[in-house]
């Protein structure tokens, strides 16, 4: 009976303690309401017991019911919570402490890492800076926002005002200057992220932030992270903008009359005859006859002041205790500034108009208490038009001049100067048809997280597997009109005296067409782990990527093989005390471009950094300093995108013979004629890898508790081995023209870039300043090419595409000047030309 009672007791004590075992989750925030990461949540009196927040601000964790939560960061004060029994979801808003101490939580391509312990050279920028992006365009929202990157955009046309950037600038004349842009994990394009979407955004800048990476990390690295949903009831999120869009500068032209009073001024001092006669001018004046006087403001006539922008954007967000989602959708509809022909407007619009459509879907699954699954479905449909010539549109808004043809002549012909860049400018952007051009964008990915405690606290796996595909499609449906130039006179009768310029070309249609799909697979070990005062870290990292053409690939077999890459990366870091840092990364990476015995690459970096402030004698003397960390990194990356004015470069170990022609052999008088093959591209056996080999020091700073934060970096470059054309080498080698290709160009390129920011809360007033810098500058160490007997003929020496051209001393003054001065070579000069 005793053994009977105990035995009871003792299932009853078990089955207690059992039923009080609570698995508690949930969001922390702060008083923005934005995630905070690596917060940690620890149990009050349980030593060793507890987890951090993850990137979206999440917990998870398993405790004894009428325990206490105990939430805590650096620079928020600790919160405090006692967990029930019936309690499943706890969400914490922490409120900032009034003693805030610098501890920003940065992404890097190895994880989540507090800005102290971070040595390399990475900027975080915040999304509400890049949400004032013009248009929506994320990439036009960099240059001005992040230090490091300078961005420039050539084009203001809707659904192509997308700004090219670089990281520190560009450091190659050879193979794409762009840098890497990975959206979760994933390389994606910038442009197809819709900016709501983004939690969190890094840009990796120096080689120990960049080796993991490999031949992919050369130019820098822009790290992305889109939001993900939590624990909670659902978040409804909705957003409706519009904006005015104008024109910063537009050319300002001379009226006719001025032009003609200019015209006939520029012939009087040469000693000719005016073109225009004092009648004729008046005429002008009066605008009495505009067909053979017209005076047209070209600007004016086919331009709008500006145009409206239409942007909304839906999110909804939400979930359990094991299932959480993010859904997104978004569209941006883009008008152009081209006025249009109203009698067309029922058939088609020749304007500039854009429209796109974003959409995203996160969907994060706890398999397990340690098992996490994260599917993400993005994608995007962009859709533009444009007139049928726009390309010599703004050539032609440039080339005429207000005095040369009307708009449109009064008997309804149509007018044109000459052809292409002469042509009226009015039919270029309203009568010759139009174009539009679909691009669609599906994006998948499957991220697999995996909590390897019971091998060794610390351990984690994680595997990541994606499939793009892109689609471009384009319609040309051109036409134009018969048009007609005016002679200068009228006939006897009064009449207008005409030559045909052109033909009448009947609306014809043509189509083109693109596309890929890209399979990228990814499997990373980490380790993090404290001992005490010692925080160790470690990354293994394995990486396939295949990328395919699938659409019009033509009769060249490259262009059916696919682009694959493969290599292994890691990482190791180590600091005492948040005081001295060490990382050693490395990437060793497989490219299909290359030969055997120059398909692989190894590419190491190493990192060191000392935080001043953590040093006794400095918090003696000055509490005041929050972080003083002195950085160091040196490393090489790769680079193995062989391209030269545009092409890109398959396979160059491999030769191509073709036809070579007929030719003669012995006696001449039997006209004997063999035909013969020719190399028509030879082999480079010995290409290989772009190696850039990067120095970085930088400084950290934060004082008085986080009022005033700065960086300052300076960096140096060189990057050997850029793929180019040999120009050096002489024609009695035989190779009838063909140039052969190697890695033989150099360039440096050194610089410094920094940010500042100083915060002061006056009363219920938040004030923030803020400011950053880049300079960069770029030299051409070698370029093969021919030699010069004048230095400034060469490239080398110069930085890289730099433009020259003759640089005016003046005006002459008088004859005697121009007789006194170096002969000019363009003709006869006159008192008031250029010199």
């Amino acid at each position: 009976m005793k053994n009977i009672i105990t035995f009871l007791l003792v299932f009853f004590t078990a089955t207690t303690v059992w039923a009080e075992k609570v698995i508690v989750s949930g969001t922390v925030v702060d008083s923005n309401k934005e995630p905070l990461i690596g917060v940690n949540v620890t149990v009050k009196d349980a030593p060793g017991l507890g987890t951090i927040t993850d990137i979206d601000g999440r917990y998870r964790i398993e405790i004894d019911a009428y325990s206490t939560l105990l939430f805590s960061y650096i620079g928020f004060d600790t919160y405090k919570v006692l967990i029930k029994e019936n309690m499943k979801v706890v969400n914490v808003q922490m409120k900032e402490s009034s003693n805030n101490v610098i501890d920003e939580v940065v992404i890097t391509g190895t994880g989540a890492q507090k800005k102290i312990s971070v040595t390399g050279a990475i900027t975080t920028v915040g999304v509400k800076e890049l949400q004032t992006a013009p248009g929506g365009n994320l990439s036009n929202a960099l240059a001005g926002n992040v230090p490091g990157i300078m961005a420039m955009q050539t084009s203001g046309q809707p659904g192509q005002n997308t700004s090219e950037f670089w990281i520190r600038g560009i450091s190659t004349f050879g193979a794409n200057t762009s840098a890497l842009v990975l959206v979760d994990g994933f390389e994606r394009d910038l442009n197809d992220v819709n900016i709501e979407d983004i939690e969190s955004f890094s840009v990796l800048k120096d080689a120990s932030a960049t080796a993991i990476y490999g031949s992919r990390g050369a130019n820098g690295v822009v790290l992305i992270t889109t939001k993900h949903g939590g624990a909670g009831k659902i978040n409804i999120d909705a957003k409706v903008e519009t904006s005015y869009n104008t024109r910063t500068i537009t050319p300002e032209f001379a009226d006719g009359i001025t032009y003609a009073n200019m015209m006939n001024e520029a012939r009087i001092t040469r000693n000719q005859e005016p073109i225009y006669s004092p009648g004729e001018l008046e005429i002008l004046r009066r605008g009495l006859d505009p067909d053979l006087y017209p005076n047209v403001d070209w600007m004016g006539m086919l331009l709008r002041d500006g145009a409206m922008q239409y942007r909304a954007n839906l999110n909804l967000n939400g979930g359990g205790s094991t299932a959480r989602y993010f859904v997104s959708v978004s569209y941006l509809q883009e008008n152009g500034m081209y006025n249009t022909d109203e009698s067309l407007r029922k058939d088609y619009n020749t304007n500039t108009n854009a429209g796109t459509w974003n959409y995203r879907l996160n969907t994060d699954i706890d398999i397990t208490n340690t098992t996490l699954l994260k599917v993400g479905v993005s994608g995007s449909l962009r859709k533009w038009n444009e007139p049928g010539l726009s390309g010599d549109i703004w050539k032609s808004l440039m080339y005429q001049n207000p005095i040369s043809i009307p708009v449109m002549y009064s008997n309804g012909y149509v007018p044109a100067y000459g052809t292409g860049e002469q042509t009226n400018p009015w039919v270029l952007a309203t009568q010759t048809g139009y174009k539009e051009h679909w691009e669609n964008t599906v994006q998948t990915n499957i991220t697999l997280e995996q909590k390897l405690d019971f091998i060794t606290k610390g351990l984690r796996f994680v595997g990541r597997f994606g499939f793009d595909t892109w689609n471009k499609t384009n319609i040309d449906r051109i036409k134009w009109p018969k048009q007609w130039k005016a002679q200068r006179q009228r006939d006897e009768y009064g009449n207008l005296v005409f030559t045909q310029v052109t033909d009448e070309q009947l609306m014809t249609q043509s189509s083109s067409s693109e596309g890929n799909r890209k399979e990228v697979f990814e499997a990373e070990l980490h380790y993090d782990r404290a001992f005490n005062e010692h925080h160790i870290g470690g990354l293994a990292k394995f990486n396939y990527d295949t990328q395919v053409a699938t659409v019009n690939i033509g009769d060249d077999i490259k262009n059916g093989i696919a682009r694959r890459h493969m290599g292994l990366a890691g990482r190791f870091s180590y600091n005492w005390k948040f005081r001295y840092f060490a990382d050693f990364n490395f990437g060793y990476n497989g490219s299909e471009n290359f030969a055997d015995g120059h398909r692989f690459g190894f590419f190491p970096a190493f990192s060191v950094a000392w935080n001043v402030a953590e040093e006794p004698w400095i918090k003696k003397i000055a509490p005041w300093c929050n972080m003083f960390k002195l950085r160091y990194s040196w490393g090489k990356v790769g680079n193995d995108n062989l391209n030269i004015g545009g092409t890109q470069y398959r396979f160059p170990y491999l030769y191509t013979i073709g036809d070579g022609g007929s030719y003669q052999w012995g006696d001449y008088s039997y006209d004997r004629n063999y035909v013969g093959l020719k190399y028509t591209d030879v082999a480079s056996v010995g290409a290989t890898w772009e190696v850039a080999t990067k120095h970085d020091v930088g400084v950290d700073l934060s004082l008085f508790n986080d009022k005033f934060t700065a960086t300052v970096d300076y960096f140096h470059e060189q990057r050997d081995g850029i793929w180019m054309e040999r120009k050096y080498l002489p024609a009695i080698i035989g190779l009838s023209g063909i140039t052969p290709r190697a890695n033989v160009g150099s360039v440096l390129s050194e610089g410094f870039d920094g940010n500042f920011a100083y915060r002061q809360k006056i009363g219920k007033v938040d004030i923030t300043v803020r400011g950053n810098i880049t300079y960069s500058k770029n030299t051409v160490l070698e370029k093969d090419e021919e030699n010069n007997v004048y230095p400034y003929q060469m490239e080398e020496g110069y930085r890289v595409d730099q433009a020259k051209g003759l640089i005016a001393l003046g005006l002459f003054k008088d004859y005697d000047d121009i007789r006194n001065s170096p002969k000019q070579e363009f003709g006869t000069v006159q008192p008031g030309d250029i010199k």
